[in-house]
């Protein structure tokens, strides 16, 4: 269940899985951390219009256990994405960059955010003392559907995130991180775009919400490698709720099924995968 990463990329490239949709990704000198959720076990994420969800795992790192960040890619404001935690140990200097109703509500918590429709997209800038002058890193928003018809319209926007790293102007690594998507048409149009996806950080889970899947489960996570067709794929955000009814196994079996399971590198919380 491994594949190696592009041979042109710089060493040290990886991905730590922290837990629910928290990872770490290193991309030459860039550190950037995505959808931060450091509640503990036992504790309750609010999921927005009066429901919670307990945590049934414990992260494997808390907001002081991080190392210096270029920036945190957020995909959406609800509660197992952006908890309270992060609202008040999180660095407010590091740039939040996500959607524009989330930045909204960031900005108003003191936080400095840059909010993307899609297929905008920013820079990020070196951290000052950083030695990567020579390189960026480039932020893309990309189309999310957590959920159809009047769900859709309840649950907040959320928005997949394409990482572009370069160094010395060529393209190095491509990392797509899905956000709490549906599958669909819209994935077409981002294979379309970008059709050398080198990684994809898949949230799973099949999460239920009021009768509603509003994030992938197993059939859909393998329509979703299908349509996209990332060199590696590590899936996340797939047992950490009791809202997830579908569970990681079911999905690394239809991979396999589907002659997909080489692409997979699942990672268990705190292992760090190098790309």
């Amino acid at each position: 269940m491994t594949a190696p990463g592009p041979s042109s990329a710089p060493t040290g490239d990886s991905i730590t899985f922290i837990g629910t949709a928290t990872t770490l990704i290193r991309l030459g000198g860039f550190t950037v951390l995505t959808d931060p959720n450091f509640l503990h076990r036992g504790q309750r994420a609010y999921l927005g219009k009066g429901l919670w969800s307990t945590r049934l795992t414990e992260p494997a790192m808390q907001p002081g256990d991080l190392p210096a960040l270029d920036a945190v890619v957020l995909s959406h404001l609800h509660g197992d994405h952006f908890d309270r935690v992060a609202r008040h140990r999180l660095d407010k200097a590091v740039p939040i960059i996500t959607t524009p109703q989330a930045g909204r509500r960031l900005n108003s918590w003191g936080f400095v955010t840059t909010g993307l429709t899609p297929w905008e997209s920013t820079e990020l800038a070196a951290r000052p003392g950083a030695v990567h002058t020579h390189e960026t890193l480039t932020v893309e928003s990309l189309p999310a559907i957590h959920a159809r018809g009047v769900m859709g319209r309840l649950l907040p926007p959320v928005m997949g995130s394409l990482l572009v790293h370069r160094a010395g102007g060529e393209v190095t690594r491509r990392v797509y991180v899905s956000g709490d998507t549906l599958t669909g048409d819209h994935l077409d149009e981002i294979h379309r775009r970008h059709p050398d996806i080198d990684v994809a950080v898949v949230h799973l889970g099949g999460t239920r919400v009021l009768l509603h899947t509003v994030t992938m489960d197993a059939a859909q996570g393998v329509d979703f490698l299908q349509r996209i067709q990332p060199d590696i794929a590590v899936p996340v955000h797939h047992d950490d709720y009791g809202v997830f009814r579908s569970p990681l196994s079911a999905f690394l079996s239809a991979a396999s099924g589907a002659g997909l399971g080489e692409r997979l590198r699942v990672p268990r919380r705190g292992e760090t995968i190098p790309l």
